[in-house]
């Protein structure tokens, strides 16, 4: 009898990371707001590319160290719940004291850490370009703006040309991340997506890794009530190897718009003899 294992949850540690995109975000936010947009100039300007410079480089660094941490502990998730279902374990405590990364499940681990940190690190380079993009536009628009004050006459900046500055500023936070499938995110909530997707597809790796490994080639997919096309695969049993006897569809093959789709949280659960569950 397969025992019930709880499923991870990663919402804690997402939102560690996603608040430290928040952080930032807001810190940078308040350094264009400061700007003299009335009398921008070519230092002013490097002054705040600095101090965005400075924001941008502690969240990549805040974030690498996140990544390090969670994405291998999404990892012995997995392969300490493949130990209990396996019967090699009682407990997933006992099964966390005997976790060892298998050779397959080190070179995915490490891979899933590097692209990670890549997607991440695309976020904040994002934000940099759209940063020093729009203190450009605003420099060269308060300078000209200057220039034609002075020759009719005005005092001040017109408040329609104060307001377009402001909302250039303000978009080049707000606009976000556009995926390869067209999809605009804002950047906390892509971290958030993307952290999410690798967590829980580290897990499922892992899992897979390990079940075979130890033997077991087949696999449920774990059930949470999902309302989207999800749920026609929850408690599926699926091969984890495509060459598994039995009528049964491997993995590998599941459409990724339906099932392990980005922010998708079902997990699988490794199963020795499929017909014992059927039953």
């Amino acid at each position: 009898m397969t025992p019930i294992i709880p499923d991870p949850t990663y919402d804690y540690d997402i939102e560690i990371l996603v608040r430290a995109y928040k952080t930032s975000l807001l810190s940078i936010s308040a350094e264009l707001s400061r700007l003299d947009l009335t009398a921008m100039s070519r230092a002013n300007a490097k002054a705040t590319l600095a101090e965005v410079a400075a924001i941008l480089r502690s969240l990549n660094d805040e974030s690498a160290a996140w990544v390090e941490r969670y994405i291998p502990k999404a990892a012995t998730d997995g392969i300490a719940r493949t130990i209990v279902a396996l019967g090699a374990a009682d407990t997933l405590q006992d099964a966390e004291n005997i976790v060892k990364f298998n050779r397959i499940n080190r070179e995915f681990v490490a891979s899933a850490v590097a692209d990670t940190q890549a997607d991440l690190l695309a976020v904040t380079q994002n934000v940099d370009r759209r940063v020093k993009q729009a203190i450009r536009q605003v420099t060269a628009d308060s300078m000209r703006a200057n220039l034609t004050r002075g020759i009719n006459g005005n005092r001040t900046l017109n408040a329609d040309i104060v307001a377009r500055m402001k909302k250039t500023l303000g978009s080049a936070i707000d606009t976000g991340i556009i995926d390869a499938a067209g999809r605009r995110w804002r950047p906390e909530v892509y971290v958030e997506m993307v952290t999410r997707t690798k967590m829980s597809a580290t897990n499922r790796e892992s899992t897979v890794n390990e079940a075979v490994g130890r033997g077991a080639y087949y696999g449920v997919i774990s059930k949470h009530n999902a309302i989207d096309k999800c749920r026609g695969y929850e408690g599926m049993i699926v091969k984890l190897t495509p060459d598994a006897p039995g009528d049964y569809r491997y993995i590998g093959d599941l459409p990724r718009n339906e099932i392990f789709h980005p922010n998708c949280k079902h997990l699988v659960t490794a199963i020795r003899d499929p017909k014992l569950l059927e039953q």
